[in-house]
């Protein structure tokens, strides 16, 4: 028997998926410190959304966006504020 079963649409309903500013933080391979201080988001704001406390609204999703498409785009026009 196999361990690798694929997962019924069912079950994927179930799962709770990875909040999206922790998977655009970890493929940058940053900390959470980093993350915020280099994004300029709270990082208690930001710990609320990986542990699903919160969600971040649709601004802040356009904003997470741009992060993951243009990381260093995004952290150059903070930097020059």
């Amino acid at each position: 028997m196999t361990d690798d079963i694929p997962f019924t649409d069912r079950q994927l309903a179930k799962m709770r998926p990875q909040a999206v500013a922790k998977r655009i933080r970890r493929a940058l391979g940053l900390s959470q410190e980093d993350f915020s201080a280099r994004y300029h988001i709270p990082l208690r704001t930001l710990q609320e959304w990986e542990q699903g406390r919160r969600e971040p609204d649709a601004t802040v999703l356009a904003y997470l966006t741009v992060i993951e498409k243009e990381p260093l785009v995004a952290a150059r026009a903070l930097a020059a504020e």
